[in-house]
């Protein structure tokens, strides 16, 4: 299976809606590793990896994200696998 890296940066109305913990519970869900963090801007960022297939529907589920979140644009910038991310954390 093709494992993959991806950073992907979620903007709207992302803090204050437990879009992180969501998060961090779809991406164990899923099986894939990595963090998702509050940006100062108020956009959410999230580093991830795994087999392709499992982060290309973290990404798609994170362009609606939890109830209460209003995304309005999700970018994804493709990086290379390293296998170093273990776990799915929430960074402060």
């Amino acid at each position: 299976m093709d494992k993959v890296k991806a950073m992907i940066r979620i903007v709207g109305v992302v803090q204050g809606v437990f879009y992180r913990y969501s998060t961090q519970q779809k991406a164990q869900e899923l099986g894939v590793n990595g963090w998702v963090h509050n940006c100062g801007d108020g956009s959410v960022e999230c580093l991830v990896e795994g087999e392709r297939d499992k982060v290309e529907a973290l990404i798609q589920w994170c362009r609606q994200g939890p109830p209460g979140a209003r995304v309005v644009k999700v970018t994804t910038q493709w990086e290379e696998y390293t296998g170093e991310l273990k776990g799915f954390s929430i960074k402060y």
